[in-house]
């Protein structure tokens, strides 16, 4: 919209492969739909508060193709390496066209990284699992619990995957169990989102008070059924670590009812279908699904400015701008409503810095 030209480069085969690929079935997004939108394109009034999964994928497709922003992705690109040349003051990105196997080089003026936290996924080593008899499975790969009745299943992970997905186990009558092995904040939708409104007028410290009376009274002493609450409150927390709140959504109705078995203890062992844990516990399943989470690639490839990014993906600073032309977007942790942030501030800062060359052709 700003007239400055720009070439995306997309390992995958598809726009939102995140959400196309790596999604569970009953995924809908946690924050309402004026905080779920990208630039320029706010979502329709008739559309869901909350947009299941497939409808956001529609919202995807639909942006892409509004903005021509497919026409200027190159697609199954896998960038291998980025770093900056300062005798020409450019970037010199390598790439390898997956498809071809032949390599590509580009020499931009800027460089936005926009891979996002969720790039590769993480399985802890858990001795024996390899070993293991029945299906073992990441967040990633999971869709729904078809063909999981009666059976056994571990989910190992309690943030927003793990327990969305062990309620879907659980109410497709899998006999589920759930690893919780840190402290976790659990809030509903409309909790969090009076905290996010709250935001605008409040210092963090008097929302999470606010919100953490709320949850007692939703929730009331979560400790009692194996999940502690942290000491910070969860705003503070999230703006401290990047650790998210969990949504309930309805697994906390099943834990305390006992329909989802909570397991206070990481994985220590596997033997057969036999899995110990760190407590000395042990139980069989016929199934394990890894809430793990991902871990962030950027290192591997970005030589100069990588250093930014911590080791779950998140960036270091506030501001998404580096050094050397070099950019960081929806790497805040603050979801897509940062994602949108970050790209108005990253568009706005390249227009003024080519503004000098509005009667050229400006670089890219």
């Amino acid at each position: 919209m700003r007239g400055v030209p720009s070439l995306v480069l997309e390992r995958d085969d598809c726009v939102g492969s995140l959400w196309r690929k790596r999604t569970y079935d009953r995924l809908s997004l946690h924050l309402p739909k004026y905080a779920s939108a990208l630039p320029h394109a706010p979502h329709p009034a008739d559309a869901p508060n909350y947009l299941p999964r497939d409808d956001f994928v529609r919202y995807l497709d639909g942006y892409a193709e509004r903005f021509g922003v497919r026409a200027r992705t190159r697609l199954r690109r896998d960038v291998r390496a980025a770093r900056f040349d300062a005798a020409r003051r450019r970037w010199d990105v390598e790439a390898v066209d997956l498809q071809t196997g032949e390599a590509e080089r580009y020499a931009p003026r800027f460089l936005v990284v926009a891979t996002g936290s969720y790039d590769e996924k993480f399985v802890p080593e858990v001795p024996g699992l390899e070993g293991f008899p029945g299906k073992v499975m990441h967040a990633s790969e999971y869709r729904s619990a078809k063909g999981m009745m009666g059976k056994t299943v571990l989910v190992v992970g309690c943030g927003n995957s793990g327990t969305e997905i062990a309620l879907d186990l659980a109410e497709a009558g899998a006999i589920t169990s759930i690893v919780v092995r840190s402290e976790v904040h659990i809030l509903t939708k409309w909790i969090l989102n009076l905290g996010v409104t709250l935001g605008f007028y409040l210092p963090v410290w008097m929302i999470d008070k606010v919100v953490l009376l709320l949850c007692y009274l939703v929730f009331g002493d979560t400790s009692k059924h194996g999940i502690p609450r942290p000491a910070i409150g969860p705003f503070a927390r999230t703006q401290q670590t990047a650790a998210l709140p969990v949504i309930d959504v309805g697994t906390y109705k099943k834990i305390k009812s006992g329909e989802i078995q909570v397991i206070p203890a990481g994985l220590k062992r596997v033997h057969g279908n036999i899995v110990e844990f760190a407590d000395g516990r042990q139980y069989p399943f016929d199934a394990i699904v890894f809430a793990t989470g991902y871990r962030s690639a950027i290192k591997r490839w970005l030589q100069d400015g990588g250093d930014l990014i911590s080791d779950n993906g998140i960036l270091k600073q506030r501001s998404p701008k580096a050094e050397n032309g070099l950019y960081y977007a929806g790497l805040s942790g603050r979801g897509i409503f940062g994602s949108a942030m970050d790209a108005e501030f990253i568009a706005g800062d390249i227009s003024k810095q080519l503004l000098p060359q509005a009667q050229g052709k400006p670089d890219h």
